[in-house]
């Protein structure tokens, strides 16, 4: 079963950008493993990626933006923990 990616964005803080990046790491990395990414507009500093309805990350928990590598990694546990990610999963 596929999984389903939501990133909840600020948009009173313009990351947009930043989401549709992060979306298109996720698609790319992803490609049958996810079947979508949606970008959900949001307010009040919110940045927040859940899969299948979890929350997997939030800006506002950890003080900070998720870095590319850690959110693939939390992605691939849930979704393909046999998966190799190559330098991704390298230190």
């Amino acid at each position: 079963m596929a999984g389903r990616v939501e990133i909840e964005y600020c948009t009173q803080c313009r990351w947009l950008m930043r989401a549709a990046w992060m979306a298109q790491e996720l698609l790319t990395t992803f490609e049958e493993e996810l079947s979508g990414v949606e970008l959900v507009p949001g307010r009040g500093g919110i940045f927040e990626v859940r899969l299948d309805g979890v929350r997997i990350f939030s800006r506002k928990e950890q003080g900070r933006f998720p870095e590319s590598k850690e959110l693939k990694q939390l992605i691939r546990d849930r979704v393909a923990p046999e998966r190799d990610l190559g330098h991704s999963d390298r230190g």
